[in-house]
């Protein structure tokens, strides 16, 4: 059966039409040519060319197998781009995972925008999930890269995975507009430790629920929880209608919701992480690269 090599000279004499012209641009001697021509010839069982000592053409059957002689070799060479982008992490797939409250931090759709032209072959996945979800998806292989909220829950997960911290975004009290602190700029938690908040069920939202206990326990008090709301969008509803007071993401001020205000947090705990988190021992090219790029500086 005929080899990448046959195919190359049949079609460097076949543009030539001659031998001598043929052999001088693949750099190799006149005879070996010929010979490797005639044993296309005769694995096809046809004539390709018709040669004399003045003249080189193609005979009809010739022509025909020049067409697919090309394209094969075009194909062969597309693949072997494609095979190199692989391996280099310029062209497969990659599984991507962010957190609902992700979506309203500039972080997303800068890396999105950042990654795409830098790898375009690269087909992205994206899936919203929380940020435990995303921990057991990295370590079953189901997911490539998430954008976390927090650190792993359990601390035998922490040596399979790695992560890279993006932000410590400072969270907010998002409170009624009408509420008798609203004029303020800035508080301590421990000034609302008698108010109602509303916050998200912790199988959902670990992070958030939890960082607002731990605020408050450093403040000496217990947080009154009066009612949930499944999605972090859903707060601020609850708080523009008067049910209760609630900590969110410096990113959802972009959420410009009529009747909330907005008050920095002077607590030293008040911050929600945002980090990439990936497989530690991931081999993944395309995931390399992916890491690479969006951690290294612009």
């Amino acid at each position: 059966m005929f080899d990448f090599r046959q195919l190359r000279y049949f079609v460097t004499v076949a543009e030539e039409l001659s031998f001598t012209r043929a052999a001088q641009r693949l750099y190799i001697s006149q005879p070996p040519l010929s010979q490797q021509i005639q044993s296309l010839e005769n694995d096809l069982g046809v004539r390709l060319l018709e040669r004399n000592k003045r003249n080189v053409s193609l005979t009809e059957p010739g022509k025909l197998f020049l067409e697919q002689a090309r394209q094969i070799l075009d194909k062969a060479e597309e693949a072997r781009a494609q095979m190199a982008d692989a391996a280099t992490g310029f062209s497969g797939k990659l599984r991507l995972a962010y957190t609902v409250s992700v979506t309203f931090h500039p972080a997303l759709p800068q890396t999105l925008l950042r990654y795409r032209s830098f790898a375009p072959q690269v087909r992205l996945i994206l899936s919203e999930m929380y940020t435990e979800q995303q921990y057991a998806a990295l370590l079953a292989g189901e997911l490539d890269v998430g954008f976390v909220r927090d650190e792993p829950e359990h601390p035998g997960m922490a040596r399979h995975l790695r992560l890279d911290v993006i932000d410590r975004e400072p969270l907010l009290l998002a409170l009624p507009a009408n509420h008798p602190l609203a004029g303020r700029d800035s508080i301590w938690l421990r000034e609302v430790a008698m108010e109602a908040f509303v916050v998200q069920p912790r199988e959902l939202a670990a992070t958030l629920y939890d960082r607002l206990a731990q605020i408050a326990a450093k403040a000496n008090f217990h947080p009154l929880i009066r009612q949930h709301a499944q999605q972090i969008n859903g707060l601020l509803v609850l708080v523009a209608a008067g049910m209760g007071l609630a900590l969110v993401p410096a990113s959802m001020r972009s959420v410009n919701l009529p009747g909330v205000k907005y008050l920095q947090l002077e607590d030293p705990d008040a911050y929600m992480l945002l980090a990439l988190a990936s497989r530690a021992d991931d081999p993944s090219p395309v995931v390399r690269r992916f890491l690479s790029a969006m951690t290294e500086p612009e």
